[in-house]
């Protein structure tokens, strides 16, 4: 009998990861993956930018790479998030293995065995297994429709008996509330953390999928307002602005966290890919980036309008939801006593699945939301689709 570690007693598998099966089922409706449109990848682009390459260039990426990242694409990508706001000169840029790297480094660098974490509820699955698998203990904050409930943030905060390592949070378009954190939260989260030596991880991937140019004022992160008191590591990825399957994502930090998450990733894959960090360089360098993110921007809004629509026009009046301005995900509230995977099993009967919202409850208990991807699923399909799920809603409900 092989003897495992105790930390993998605290993981657990992703409902999302779990219902992929049924997901790529040929006759299956899927609302469940936050992934991009197949699509909308940008084929022909990444087609010219490979053929264009050096031979030097290719042997670049066919080689390892330094841990931190190659040269040229720190630079490109440095450029790229200066451009945004963010504070380059006083921080050090590290490339990830996907973002959700970046958190398990930095889960890593700052959690020992019982130490606690404050987290959002609803959070990012991936976020909660990185911390559970340092045998953390995961403080919950409710979020409220502009962000963290901050009274009750400061009560966690007085009645914690040690002081939670880090906080880690998402501000714009939440996985999987779909929300954007408004600017007197994250003034106020700021004010309750300064000088009180727990880090802040600003985990912000969604922030270029915006709808609307009037959002973006109030998208500021805190990243960018480089608070004094709070360390604030910021994590992104190319995930959603160009494709996960280069696996790439980013962490800025300040020096002192730098060195020990420099070390961390050596021992875990020594560099991400190079073949990938080659593309993205050009892929920023040459502007790509900028023209792509606007078209699939676009498509998205289409599809997210497309989302907002049809439940409105399908739902029970005692179902309501979260209407996206930006990102993936639609996040539905049901009635309490609503089990969402009685309604789940009874949509997939039918031909649609998606995710029931214990899968984001830290303490996996609260079954009373749905969250219904749009993200990955043309027009037509949303049309198509929701009126399934809402039939599921009623069928569970109204029989009960």
């Amino acid at each position: 009998m092989p003897r495992f570690s105790k930390n993998i007693a605290n993981l657990r598998s992703s409902e999302i990861r779990d219902l992929m099966s049924l997901a790529t089922a040929p006759d299956m409706i899927s609302f469940a993956g936050g992934m991009p449109g197949n699509e909308l990848f940008p084929l022909d682009t990444l087609d010219k930018i490979y053929n264009s390459l050096t031979e030097r260039e290719k042997q670049i990426a066919m080689q390892y790479g330094p841990t931190t990242g190659l040269p040229t694409l720190l630079e490109s990508l440095s450029d790229y998030l200066e451009a945004k706001g963010l504070p380059l000169k006083n921080n050090r840029l590290i490339i990830t293995t996907g973002s959700l790297q970046a958190i398990h480094i930095l889960a890593k660098a700052f959690l020992d065995p019982g130490d606690s974490v404050l987290v959002e509820t609803p959070s990012f699955i991936g976020a909660l297994s990185a911390f559970r698998a340092c045998e953390a203990e995961l403080i919950t904050v409710p979020l409220n429709g502009d962000g963290m409930d901050i009274n009750q943030l400061q009560k966690r905060l007085e009645s914690t008996a040690t002081k939670p390592k880090f906080l880690y949070y998402a501000p714009n378009f939440h996985n999987p509330a779909g929300i954007i954190y408004s600017p007197e939260v994250k003034q106020q989260m700021v004010a309750l953390l300064k000088d009180q030596e727990i880090p802040i991880i600003e985990d912000d991937v969604y922030s270029d999928l915006y709808f609307y140019e009037e959002d973006v004022p109030r998208m500021q992160l805190i990243k960018t307002m480089d608070p004094e008191g709070i360390d604030v590591c910021f994590t992104g990825s190319f995930s959603k602005i160009l494709g996960p399957g280069l696996r790439l994502g980013w962490m800025l930090v300040p020096e002192s966290i730098y060195r020990k998450c420099e070390l961390i990733k050596q021992s875990l894959d020594a560099c991400s890919p190079s073949l990938s960090q080659v593309i993205a360089d050009k892929f920023i360098r040459e502007g790509h980036i900028h023209s792509y993110v606007t078209q699939v921007r676009k498509e998205y809004k289409k599809r997210g309008l497309a989302m907002i629509e049809t439940l409105e026009a399908c739902l029970p009046e005692y179902v309501t939801f979260e209407k996206p301005r930006g990102g993936f995900y639609t996040w539905l509230q049901l009635p309490e006593e609503c089990d969402a995977t009685a309604v789940l099993k009874k949509a997939i009967e039918k031909g649609v699945v998606f995710v029931t919202g214990k899968t984001f409850d830290p303490d996996g208990i609260r079954n009373d939301h749905m969250r219904v991807s749009f993200c990955n699923t043309n027009v037509e399909t949303i049309r198509c689709g929701v009126p399934i799920i809402a039939q599921a809603i009623r069928d569970i409900f109204e029989k009960a």
